[in-house]
């Protein structure tokens, strides 16, 4: 007796493995049941997490670059020379007696002179041009200092090591300096001292 019995699954496939169109032996993934358009958005946007995620990787892993140095100290950066004596500016009282100094930004940001002072209590000091007055790197700003005596007995009668208090502002940093101009300076400041206060009356 022939005939025909059920159909048997081949080597590899199983029962139940059919596709939708009842092709035996095809295993249909989860997307394979969703609709076509449902199924180009999933995988369009499982691509753009992936392109996502490797960019991350890419930014995160990537060399940096070395954070600029800070710019300089202004001390560190400016100095101030001694030229000579000068003349005294029309106008200034009794008493008053001038130098000329130079001051040099060797490297960074401009310089800032926000202060110029010295140490002894019978003296007041200006100068020109007037703080505060800025510099530039590369730049020597030639300064005339004019200073007064307002108390001979305060004043020094030899001068030694005399210096220059100076304030210098960047952006880096606001400094309170002193600067020792040197000996010519401090010879030049003493016989001033001599002759103002023996001019002196009272």
């Amino acid at each position: 007796m022939s005939g025909v019995g059920p159909l048997e699954p081949g080597e590899g496939t199983h029962a139940g493995d059919v596709d939708t169109d009842g092709v035996p032996g095809v295993r249909r993934g989860p997307l394979a049941r969703l609709p076509d358009r449902h199924r180009r958005a999933v995988l369009t946007a499982a691509t753009a997490a992936a392109l996502l995620a490797g960019g991350g990787y890419v930014y995160a892993t990537r060399p940096h670059k070395p954070p600029a140095p800070a710019p300089p100290y202004p001390s560190q950066v400016v100095d101030i020379t001694y030229l000579h004596t000068e003349a005294t500016p029309r106008g200034a009282p009794a008493g008053s007696f001038s130098f000329e100094v130079a001051l040099r930004v060797q490297s960074g940001p401009p310089v800032t002179v926000t202060r110029m002072a010295q140490p002894y209590a019978g003296l007041s000091l200006t100068s020109e041009p007037a703080v505060p007055f800025r510099t530039a790197a590369g730049s020597i700003r030639k300064i005339t200092i004019t200073m007064h005596v307002t108390d001979c007995a305060k004043a020094p009668e030899n001068a030694g090591l005399p210096f220059l208090d100076v304030t210098l502002r960047n952006t880096h940093a606001i400094e309170a300096h002193s600067y020792i101009p040197g000996p010519r300076y401090a010879h030049d400041l003493s016989q001033a001292l001599q002759v103002a206060c023996s001019n002196r009356s009272g």
